[in-house]
């Protein structure tokens, strides 16, 4: 029986939000982390690109060790901008920093994961979100 290369390779989940002071901004987040674990077969750990904690590299760290060696790092974001075009994938240690990122360059902490990160594009323009839209209009009409 063959086995396919895609389901030995051990891979996690990276789900990276904003963060936020506020708590219900960061439980978005948290619950969304908890969902998509039920439904997947890769260890799922959250990471923060500001203010909550764990930070990125420390959620990396995390995954690293699990024992993962692929991680595929998903921004919680419904666009690209500044941190998911540069703040991001310079805490990711794909990239550097922006000119006027100073304070995420001082905070960097070390990233301890050697595999490979695959970072993916922010939600976007999609029908499902357009439901989620659609739903609350509605609810909200009734």
């Amino acid at each position: 029986m063959e086995t396919n290369a895609k389901s030995k390779e051990k891979i996690g989940i990276l789900l990276i939000g904003h963060g936020s002071s506020l708590a219900e901004g960061n439980s978005v987040t948290y619950a969304l982390s908890e969902m998509y674990t039920k439904m997947s077969e890769y260890p799922v750990q959250v990471g923060f690109m500001n203010i909550e904690k764990p930070t990125i590299p420390a959620a990396l760290n995390a995954l690293a060790q699990k024992g993962v060696e692929k991680i595929i790092a998903v921004p919680v974001f419904l666009a690209h901008g500044l941190h998911t075009k540069e703040d991001i994938p310079y805490m990711l240690g794909l990239g550097e920093p922006r000119e006027d990122a100073g304070y995420y360059q001082e905070k960097q902490e070390k990233i301890l994961f050697n595999g490979e990160i695959v970072y993916v594009d922010p939600l976007g323009a999609d029908e499902r979100i357009v439901d989620i839209i659609k739903k609350r209009v509605e609810e909200t009409i009734n």
